[in-house]
């Protein structure tokens, strides 16, 4: 019998989890890791014009820099969630081995995106998620005029 390995486990093979090279774009919004995170607009890039290096300027406004033309010293900006929500698709599942349960959520980045993800609660974390909507079914239903 062979062992598999579960697909959300990282692979140790050499090469695989590099992430991929960041080309920036006119207009994009990067960090210059070699000028202390500092982030700029893209407002000319290597090879486009008489352009020789990656140009930045601040994104307010002020003076613009010049960054390597490789690109390798800039990266994009992450982009942050501002809030989740239950999934549409998929259900609730239960795993008793683990004692832990998993809620397909959706994440809203500030970009507008969405991501695709799982909320995992242990059992003690579960009870208290029940405590806790519980009270806002209560509270919703006083609002709306019924009885809890």
């Amino acid at each position: 019998m062979t062992r598999q390995r579960s697909p959300h486990v990282p692979s140790r093979v050499a090469g695989l989890g590099t992430a991929a090279l960041f080309v920036p774009r006119l207009g994009d919004l990067a960090m210059d890791n070699a000028r202390d995170g500092r982030v700029g607009v893209v407002v000319a890039v290597p090879g486009e014009g008489s352009a020789t290096t990656y140009h930045l300027r601040p994104p307010g406004g002020g003076a613009p820099w010049s960054a390597l033309a490789d690109g390798t010293t800039l990266s994009p900006l992450p982009m942050k969630a501002t809030h989740a929500t239950l999934s549409a698709g998929g259900d609730a599942v239960y795993d008793p081995r683990a004692r832990q349960g998993s809620i397909p959520v959706k994440f809203h980045l500030d970009d507008g995106s969405t991501l695709d993800g799982a909320l995992i609660l242990t059992s003690a974390e579960l009870e208290r998620l029940h405590q806790q909507t519980s009270r806002l079914v209560d509270a919703d239903e006083r609002a709306l005029g019924g009885t809890p």
